[in-house]
């Protein structure tokens, strides 16, 4: 009897990328003509990424060079979740940009109904916050990363363990 081939669907950010963009992004900051000077900073932590700016119009700018940054680093932009804008003293404002580890509750069910509805021979089950595929035939495998590609689904995925 064949074994079943399976691999692991996960939505993970390379965090030594994500610095390496902020960190960047903050040079960008210190030498553009229209940052220089201003109070505009760009934190990193753990989970997420703060921008504080004088206005509107310099965050966005912030936030453009920040994107431009992670896009070279490969990664992908749908795992930044922005948070509201929030208006500080002086006119200041700050938003806060979480990072998306992990596919959730909601998504993996999305994943898994996706790839039952294809009718693609393989199952699919969901392992804590990754989506675990597996089937006896490698090429049904490569049709299930194919389809997931083309569904454009909001999140970030990568295929991962693929044995």
């Amino acid at each position: 009897m064949a074994k079943d081939s399976s691999f692991d669907i996960v939505s993970k950010v390379d965090l030594q990328e994500v610095s390496n963009a902020v960190n960047q992004t903050e040079k960008e900051i210190n030498s553009r003509f229209d940052l220089k000077g201003t109070n505009t900073t760009i934190e990193k932590t753990d989970e997420d990424i703060t921008i504080a700016a004088d206005d509107d119009f310099k965050l966005k700018n912030v936030i453009d060079i920040l994107q431009t940054k992670l896009a070279k680093r490969d990664v992908s932009l749908k795992s930044l979740e922005y948070g509201k804008v929030e208006h500080a003293l002086g006119g200041r404002v700050k938003q806060t940009i979480k990072l998306r580890q992990g596919i959730d509750k909601d998504h993996s069910k999305k994943i898994t109904t996706l790839i039952k509805d294809s009718k693609i021979k393989v199952q699919a089950s969901i392992q804590g916050d990754a989506v675990r595929v597996s089937g006896k035939n490698k090429d049904d495998l490569q049709e299930v990363m194919q389809l997931l590609k083309a569904a454009d689904l909001p999140i970030a995925l990568q295929f991962t363990n693929y044995r």
